[in-house]
């Protein structure tokens, strides 16, 4: 199971509930692999906006009705 035992931010736990991988992430934002790593499990890091748009782009492919409110404190 995914997620087991790390800490995990709002994404993360996105990610553990859709069965999602972090690489399927990284390949669909072409973001790197430590940054989304960080995105996944550092709840004090805060992203670009830009990185913010490439991260909602990807996940409005699972889950049309995201936003980016959902994930971030904005």
């Amino acid at each position: 199971m995914f997620g087991m035992g790390k800490t995990r931010t709002k994404i993360g736990k996105w990610l553990d509930k859709y069965g999602v991988s972090q690489e399927w992430l990284v390949k669909k934002t072409k973001l790197g692999r430590n940054t989304v790593s960080r995105i996944c499990s550092d709840k004090e890091y805060s992203p670009r906006t830009t990185t913010i748009k490439k991260l909602m782009k990807a996940i409005r492919e699972i889950d049309p009705n995201a936003k980016a409110d959902d994930f971030f404190d904005m």
